[in-house]
């Protein structure tokens, strides 16, 4: 069993201790009404998307999701959530650096001995999700699931659906196809981004992700026989008809959107052992981009 695979299966127990832990944390985390900005890159961008999404909904108040490198200097906000597997990502300890003394900073992150554990004011180490895989998958949805418990949004029902999605087959042909497309609504679509990444991290699939309205304006015309298209959450009404009408394999995420997830990551590690790859040698990937200076 390859690193990814050992730590896609053990989402269900981090999960629930995630869950458990956020009341410990709820200093550190943003309080209602602040204005917040969460950062991150790659994998922890898309998450960002996804709470950021999920805090405006919830009203806890005005939630950015920007890719670290890109963070507006000129904006205010009240706290920066950073999220950061290593805790070492060049991007994500320049802003917190810029913030210092500025703005209230709390990093998430899986390793307590990097430099993000002195860079930021407040602290969540969730070290029983690390991984030693470069593609992420445990640590993300965990840390995801830490602040969905912190917004109220978490329930035990979520759990049990990530043990289904482990455990019920992939749709017969799912593997087989050529190119995938990952579709999402309001939080889901940052999940479907993560989606997509996942694809061509781990099987060097031909992969797209979009919010699922838009992906009629223009996307769909590449969709044929050989595609699958991937709904993550509630799709919009008609749209499995449409994309069964070009010959495509529509996939309709009937879980929890976070435990369809998972079964996106079980199809990534499933593509790559039928193309021969290795989803721990990810193709030009490392566990973190460290920058030169």
């Amino acid at each position: 069993m390859t690193h990814v695979e050992d730590e896609l299966n053990s989402q269900p127990e981090c999960w629930i201790r995630a869950a458990g832990e956020a009341g410990r944390h709820r200093d550190a985390l943003p309080k209602p009404g602040e204005r917040v900005a969460v950062v991150g890159c790659g994998t922890s961008y898309f998450m960002a998307q996804a709470v950021a999404a999920l805090r405006e909904g919830a009203g806890q108040g005005e939630t950015d999701s920007f890719a670290a490198s890109e963070f507006p200097r000129g904006r205010s906000y009240d706290r920066v959530v950073a999220l950061t597997r290593s805790g070492t990502t060049t991007e994500v300890l320049r802003i917190i650096g810029e913030l210092k003394d500025r703005t209230p900073t709390t990093a998430i992150t899986a390793d307590p001995a990097t430099p993000v554990m002195t860079a930021a004011d407040d602290l969540v180490v969730l070290d029983f999700a690390d991984e030693r895989s470069v593609v992420q998958t445990r640590f993300a949805t965990t840390a995801l699931t830490l602040l969905r418990a912190h917004l109220g949004l978490h329930a035990d029902a979520v759990v049990t659906d990530a043990r289904t999605a482990l455990s019920t087959p992939l749709p017969q042909g799912l593997a087989s196809c050529g190119q995938f497309t990952f579709l999402g609504r309001g939080w889901t679509v940052g999940l479907a981004n993560e989606a997509a990444l996942k694809m061509r991290e781990a099987s060097l699939s031909w992969t797209e992700a979009y919010p699922a309205m838009e992906y009629r304006h223009g996307p769909i015309s590449v969709t044929t026989e050989g595609t699958a298209t991937w709904m993550l959450g509630e799709a919009p009404e008609g749209l499995a008809a449409q994309v069964r009408a070009t010959g495509a394999l529509w996939v309709a995420g009937g879980l929890d959107p976070l435990a369809e997830l998972v079964g996106v990551q079980r199809l990534a590690v499933a593509v790559a052992a039928a193309r021969d790859l290795d989803p721990d040698q990810p193709r030009h990937l490392t566990r973190s981009v460290i920058l030169a200076p």
